[in-house]
């Protein structure tokens, strides 16, 4: 398995919306694998094709506290959304930002498995907020687009100037290793 690189916000491939996938073939099972071994590499509980700019209909997550029971979804439908609240996220493609977002915390979804059969399954609680959550990735949409413009503001300037901390710090140890 490989771990893949992670888009982090604002780049604009997190806002392509992401196609249907024809067939589940060993293709999309690799992919569905490395993106897993990203998301628990991250420390995440879910990810979005998208987030490692593959624009297919393909999202993974596990919210259990052991880590051990991953879910693949493949070209995922809600078909129920019930009991809305407030809740707060993190992302991935935004790291160390959070914030309050309104989800259903319980849902119905649809989708293909791994092996490629359609099946349905309910999700509450955290699991169903972390598919939600993952399948507006699939549509181009962050968690940040439910706040005010303002606040996305100021999570873009927090994490470009975190980017060029980083950056700069990397420069600096590269200079000093070479001098």
């Amino acid at each position: 398995m490989t771990t893949l690189a992670i888009l982090e916000y604002p780049d604009p491939r997190l806002r392509t919306k992401a196609v249907p996938i024809d067939a589940v073939d060993d293709a999309v099972r690799r992919l569905a694998d490395d993106m897993l071994e990203t998301m628990y590499a991250s420390r995440g509980i879910g990810l979005a094709a998208t987030q490692v700019d593959v624009h297919r209909r393909l999202l993974v997550c596990d919210v259990s506290p052991e880590h051990n029971r991953p879910v693949v979804l493949v070209n995922p439908e809600l078909v129920l959304r019930e009991a809305p609240a407030i809740c707060e996220e993190g992302c991935l493609s935004l790291p160390g930002i959070y914030a309050s977002v309104e989800r259903a915390q319980t849902i119905r979804v649809r989708a293909l498995g791994r092996d490629g059969a359609p099946f349905e399954m309910a999700a509450e609680g955290l699991g169903a907020i972390c598919i939600q959550h993952e399948m507006d990735h699939l549509e181009g949409r962050l968690f940040v687009d439910y706040l005010s413009e303002l606040k996305r503001q100021l999570i873009r300037r927090r994490l470009e100037k975190e980017r060029r901390q980083r950056a700069n710090t990397g420069e600096r140890s590269a200079r000093a290793t070479v001098t």
